[in-house]
């Protein structure tokens, strides 16, 4: 079954996508961040310089220019229709690492308050640093991590109240 996808890129141009259409792509992966492409008979040099998987969002370098690119499956795409936003009901006051890597810094100390999407820490994984924002507004209740420590995918971060 083919899934469709929407892209945004930069907030202006949107895109739609069929899961089976990368697979017609010419590409060659150079490393975990980055990409040669040829399209029409023209070659593109793509660096992945930052992802944000809890917003389906990432920053890629695409010779030299940076494009922000959010990314859309079917559901998401129903739930803005019916004039829902995702997450909206959410309530998560544990943020968890996403994924394993290394703790480059911290943006808040405990008893500080936070608004959604507000950064609280900055994540390296796979070379490339990821901004861990926080799922809605509360004040820090703890902080699990230090700065240069590495943590696991699933390891509790920070707690909110």
């Amino acid at each position: 079954m083919n899934q469709n996808f929407k892209v945004k890129v930069n907030d202006s141009f949107e895109f739609n996508f069929k899961d089976s259409d990368p697979n017609n792509l010419d590409v060659i992966k150079l490393s975990k961040s980055k990409l040669h492409l040829i399209k029409n008979n023209k070659s593109f040099n793509i660096k992945l310089k930052k992802l944000d998987f809890l917003n389906k969002e990432y920053i890629l370098n695409v010779n030299s220019n940076n494009y922000t690119v959010k990314i859309s499956n079917q559901l998401d795409q129903l739930i803005k229709e019916m004039g829902f936003s995702v997450g909206s009901s959410k309530k998560a006051n544990d943020i968890k690492a996403p994924m394993p890597g290394l703790i480059l810094n911290i943006n808040v100390k405990i008893g500080q308050e936070v608004e959604e999407n507000e950064p609280l820490i900055i994540l390296e994984a796979m070379k490339m640093e990821n901004t861990i924002g926080s799922p809605n507004n509360g004040i820090v209740k703890s902080i699990h991590v230090k700065s240069g420590e590495t943590v696991e995918k699933g390891e509790l971060m920070i707690e909110l109240e």
